[in-house]
């Protein structure tokens, strides 16, 4: 007599059926169009699902928690988790108390010290807990609704990934990392025998993952997802066009051409490196979803009032979709008398503010903000000025920006107009944008597009740095 294991015949089972409706419904994506989720946690998530919207099926971004039909039980989870952690980033500015309590909270989603290489595969806490959640039903119902077009599937946070792989989705399912360095929770608990498929931003994250559990062959060296029209296609079209004039914005004196004329005439062109009729330089401040670090904008426009009254600069506060945030820019902004004078970028809906700040971004010759997800716009030709970090993750971006050279640190808000005046008059700026452009990855949406569609990517891999 042959004994079978009921467990491993019901996994050969599901695996037969996903195969099934696989080939059943493999007509319906010809288009190359899939199921692309997010959630609504700070901007970080959505922002890069956004970028995919070409290959989403009807353009549609399935927020995981906050879309139609939802269940009760569900939706609380989820918006319980992300009050607490809206709560404690806004407090992490206040001294000492706000700063132990958000340091209790980053302890649990800590990414680990990247030496010695070492086994990083066993479970943290904070991921049994997620894992915990989503066998008590957490994502199960949009796993049901999402199969029943079962498209392959991309997620930019991990739980939405983790549950369609739990409630055996019948299709591919891939994750989108947003951080140049990932912490355990975003790999499954189980994560040598987990299917999920890896776009990863930095050979960075490519290496970690391996050391995680992930499967080599489950990871793709993408580069972060930007929107198409910051870029051009292959050929970076639009990102040189506004790199040339922004290298000349930010280079008054010539400083950086002189010293670097060979190579950006070598790399462009002589049409480059021309002179053009300068332009006040623009900043853009942008706070992150949480709002937590608001009042740092309007002490930047206080410390620029001379400069922006006198049409020498421009500046731009990114309020995103928080409408308290923009109350409190306007509010401020009409006591320093400079409300007819600074932008407030604000728009309600979420996919309407990512859409026109990639629109605004096109003028913008500096990015002030924290290392969150914006840090991957350096390799835009952007210099980013780094505000203080809010998070273990943030923190690794910051590195990494020093790394390829297209970040730096501010120094004291109360007198910007001083040290960003001598970092433009120097051209310090201009060799940081230059930098972000050559090292930092740009072509993440054109080689994810291709994995998806299953087409051969004429793009060349992106060097492996970390």
């Amino acid at each position: 007599m042959v004994y079978l294991d009921t467990h491993l015949v019901n996994k050969i089972w599901c695996m037969l059926g996903r195969i099934k409706k696989q080939l059943k419904h493999s007509h319906k994506n010809k288009k190359g169009v899939c199921h692309v989720i997010a959630v609504d946690m700070g901007y970080g998530h959505e922002r890069p699902a956004n970028a995919l919207k070409d290959i989403s099926h009807k353009g549609e971004i399935w927020v995981a928690n906050n879309y139609k039909g939802i269940p009760k039980k569900d939706k609380e989870m989820w918006t319980q988790g992300r009050e607490i952690y809206e709560a404690i980033s806004r407090l992490k500015p206040i001294p000492i108390l706000g700063h132990y309590i958000f340091e209790a909270m980053d302890r649990m989603q800590q990414i680990p010290p990247f030496y010695p290489h070492r086994d990083l595969s066993k479970p943290t806490l904070q991921l049994k807990q997620q894992h915990a959640f989503i066998k008590k039903g957490l994502g199960k119902h949009l796993v049901e609704k999402l199969a029943e077009n079962p498209l392959p599937l991309v997620s930019t946070f991990p739980l939405p990934a983790f549950a369609a792989e739990t409630y055996d989705y019948p299709n591919d399912i891939y994750l989108v990392c947003t951080d140049s360095d990932v912490s355990r929770a975003w790999v499954q608990v189980d994560s040598h025998r987990s299917r999920i498929k890896y776009f990863a931003p930095t050979g960075r994250v490519v290496e970690r993952l391996q050391m995680y559990g992930v499967k080599r062959e489950n990871i793709i060296h993408t580069g972060f997802p930007m929107a198409k029209s910051l870029i051009g296609g292959s050929e970076s079209t639009i990102i040189k066009k506004d790199l040339k004039r922004r290298l000349n914005t930010l280079d008054p004196h010539r400083r950086f051409f002189d010293r670097y004329y060979s190579t950006l005439e070598r790399q462009f062109g002589k049409a480059f490196c021309k002179r053009q009729k300068l332009k006040p330089p623009t900043i853009a401040f942008a706070v992150g979803g949480a709002g937590a670090q608001k009042t740092l904008g309007i002490n930047i426009a206080k410390s620029l009032k001379a400069l922006l009254v006198k049409k020498r600069m421009k500046l731009i506060l990114v309020a995103g979709a928080r409408k308290e945030v923009a109350s409190y820019f306007h509010k401020e902004l009409k006591k320093l008398k400079l409300d007819k004078v600074v932008e407030v970028l604000y728009k309600k809906e979420r996919r309407a503010y990512f859409t026109k700040f990639d629109e605004r971004l096109r003028d913008v010759d500096i990015l002030w903000t924290k290392p969150s997800e914006l840090s991957f716009y350096t390799g835009l030709g952007i210099p980013i000025i780094m505000s203080p970090s809010v998070g273990s993750q943030e923190e690794y971006n910051r590195l990494w920006l020093g790394q390829v050279g297209g970040g730096i640190a501010q120094h004291d808000e109360q007198y910007t107009h001083e040290w960003l005046l001598d970092w433009i008059e120097s051209g310090a700026l201009a060799r940081m944008a230059f930098n972000g452009f050559i090292e930092a990855p740009t072509h993440g949406i054109y080689r994810i597009e291709d994995a998806m569609l299953g087409r051969h990517s004429e793009l060349p891999p992106h060097p492996m740095i970390v």
